[in-house]
């Protein structure tokens, strides 16, 4: 969560709700927060891995289950072409942000079949530095800008804060959740932590309620420094904001930041993509061809190859904007099961009530409808596809 989504997700926020996305990324972090409650207590009652494609399975049904399995891949598969036309943003010169998108892919995917993950240590170090440029980014365009985070007062004074109007402050949540949803892969850890009734909980709720802290921070000072137009028009307002400083290492400085956001991101986003894949696949939700190994590096080489193919297509012919709403809706869709799922699990079993869960799926399908029109088409046609794909499958298995 504290990664590529803080140097992509303002953008498109601020074009759907100018100042308002302030009121939007209070609304995303709602959200987010009812869908942390309903994963935490999920996983605390079925410490498994697989997240939402495992209690959807066990407490809804094999096509619950599948459901969100498949919102899960197309939302984290869109999540990995958003971090790499991040990752060009900051690093490609004029005219190139393709060409050097398409090739971060390939380099990624080739580093994923050979086995190469990313270690406990090396996101510490990733995670210490990206809040390093945040830092930097942000005090540098205070200081040289003149602006203020004070300026807030003016955004509630002048009404700008509701100028995008209810339709457009909704959109800019939906597309800012995308930068909270990282918490649910702490719950895929079930079966790899200590304590996982209390450690996974706990981890769920700190992680989200620091991330919420930094991107308020950040969403203010952007907004205060560079006003809502330029933060629209930037395909990186957090480095733009650094560019405003007038010091050149400061701008380089956090390029490289975003750089290793986006690459640290898209090598574990790949990762969890391709195993879910394989997981799928193993079940007999998606082709068997897909959940082969590699006989020398031990990975699912070929889940890991498609995954990347559909990414390098992804990137080649759709903007930063489009693959993080249709991201948003495919991991929506996902949260909208998980909360079903909590609100029925055994009363024994629930920790936060029949309440959290309900308001959870409601807003999540507000948020859904309310993303970009093309998102949500493509979305369910994608959703559609998949659904055709298993009712032929089934359709076509040998009965007992």
């Amino acid at each position: 969560m504290i990664g590529a989504g803080l140097f992509a997700a303002f953008s498109p926020a601020a074009r759907a709700a100018g100042n308002g996305l302030l009121i939007g990324l209070a609304v995303a972090a709602l959200v987010a927060t009812l869908n942390a409650l309903s994963t935490a207590q999920l996983a605390a009652a079925m410490p498994q891995s697989g997240g939402t494609y495992v209690y959807g399975r066990r407490v809804l049904g094999e096509w619950w289950g599948f459901i969100a399995g498949w919102g899960f891949v197309i939302g984290k598969t869109a999540s990995c072409a958003a971090m790499a036309l991040t990752f060009a943003a900051a690093v490609s010169p004029a005219g190139w942000l393709r060409p050097v998108a398409v090739a971060a892919v390939a380099a990624i995917t080739l580093i994923n079949i050979a086995g190469v993950t990313r270690t406990a240590r090396a996101t510490q170090i990733i995670v210490v530095f990206v809040l390093a440029a945040i830092a930097v980014a942000v005090a540098g365009g205070i200081s040289a800008a003149g602006g203020s985070p004070s300026q807030l007062a003016g955004f509630i004074s002048d009404g700008s804060l509701w100028s995008g109007g209810a339709y457009g402050i909704l959109q800019s949540a939906g597309l800012l959740f995308f930068a909270f949803a990282g918490y649910a892969r702490v719950a895929t850890l079930g079966e790899e932590v200590r304590d996982p009734a209390r450690t996974i909980p706990r981890a769920i709720i700190v992680a989200l309620a620091v991330c919420v802290g930094v991107y308020a921070v950040v969403a203010v000072v952007l907004l205060s420094v560079l006003g809502s137009s330029a933060v629209a028009g930037s395909a990186s307002p957090v480095v733009a904001l650094a560019a405003s400083s007038g010091w050149p290492w400061v701008e380089w400085f956090v390029r490289a930041g975003a750089a290793a956001a986006s690459l640290g991101a898209l090598l574990a986003l790949v990762a969890g993509v391709g195993r879910t894949v394989l997981a799928m696949s193993r079940g007999g939700d998606l082709p068997a061809w897909l959940s082969a190994v590699h006989p020398r590096f031990s990975t699912p080489h070929r889940a890991e190859a498609t995954v990347g193919l559909v990414l390098v297509l992804l990137v080649s012919i759709t903007d930063l904007r489009g693959v993080i709403a249709f991201s948003s809706f495919g991991v929506l869709v996902y949260y909208v099961i998980a909360n079903i799922s909590a609100w029925h699990q055994d009363a024994s079993e629930r920790r936060f009530g029949r309440l959290s869960p309900t308001l959870g799926a409601a807003l999540c399908v507000v948020l859904v409808v309310t993303l970009p029109v093309s998102a949500i088409v493509t979305g369910v046609a994608v959703f559609a596809v998949g659904a055709v794909y298993r009712a032929v499958r089934l359709r076509g298995a040998p009965t007992d």
